[in-house]
């Protein structure tokens, strides 16, 4: 038995094409993370970046990992119906967190998000995660957009600084060049949103978001959640995020104390 929230079908899609749409995931909770937003930009954590070139009109706005310090994400992530949907989705038994992430485009950011996949950037690997991308505000043209089906190609694609715009690892070549996917014809799905819902998607899809170029703030709140086969691994540099200290070995699944598990199915 799935979710209320899901449905059979949704489940399958996820499986299938690597990306669905979630309606009003976090419709409940979309005062609660506009507060939580604006205390993290108020108080930006160590990986706070500002994503635009000296010049670029507007503001992009990033910061991951917050949620141990920002109570409002918290009180999102143990009491909203992510986890368990999260479950469902990825057919896992248990689901543990890994991170949080806020992007924020704020009106006449020109700059897109750049085409990426994050699995290449994380430290963690297996199939069964998910990724819930929720806007705060109304979108459509800065909605965001997902490649189906490319968490299934062989090779990942190279992961690239966003504002230098350089490789992220020392090896390009263990990667595939980072694709357009508008004219090479591929199945971009995108949808308009409304606050509180959210793109369910995997670490290994291909994603991005055009600029802002809208009259209103582009406010989005990201979860990233795992589940039974998610085990560290160790790439050929820092990962994003780094969580430094963290003394996991190759293979070992993430440690508990620093990335607990939110959600257990019952037996």
């Amino acid at each position: 038995m799935t979710h209320p929230m899901i449905t059979q079908a949704d489940v399958e899609t996820y499986q299938r094409d690597g990306v669905v749409l979630i309606r009003g995931l976090f419709a409940d909770h979309v005062e609660l993370l506009r507060a939580g937003v604006d205390r993290n930009m108020t108080d930006p954590g160590p990986y706070a970046a500002e994503n635009l070139k000296p010049g670029e009109g507007g503001r992009f706005f990033d910061d991951y990992c917050n949620w141990t310090r920002i109570p409002e994400f918290e009180e999102v992530i143990r009491t909203s119906p992510a986890a368990e949907v999260a479950a469902d989705l990825m057919g896992s038994q248990a689901v543990q967190m890994f991170h949080d992430h806020v992007l924020v485009k704020e009106p006449g950011t020109a700059k897109p998000t750049p085409w990426h996949q994050d699995g290449p950037y994380y430290f963690v690997e297996g199939a069964q995660n998910v990724s819930f991308w929720s806007p705060l505000d109304p979108v459509t043209d800065a909605s965001l957009r997902c490649v189906a089906g490319s968490h299934l190609w062989p090779k990942p694609v190279l992961p690239k600084r966003w504002l230098a715009d350089t490789s992220f690892y020392p090896d390009p070549d263990a990667y595939m060049p980072v694709p357009d996917p508008d004219s090479e014809g591929m199945d971009v799905r995108e949808w308009a949103m409304e606050p509180g819902d959210a793109v369910a998607f995997n670490y290994g899809i291909l994603h991005g978001a055009r600029g802002n170029e809208t009259g209103q703030r582009r406010r989005a709140f990201s979860l990233r959640l795992l589940g039974d086969d998610a085990r560290y691994v160790e790439r050929p540099g820092p990962t994003s995020p780094p969580f430094p200290g963290h003394q996991m070995q190759p293979g070992q699944r993430l440690r508990e104390d620093w990335f607990p598990v939110i959600w257990q199915r019952a037996d």
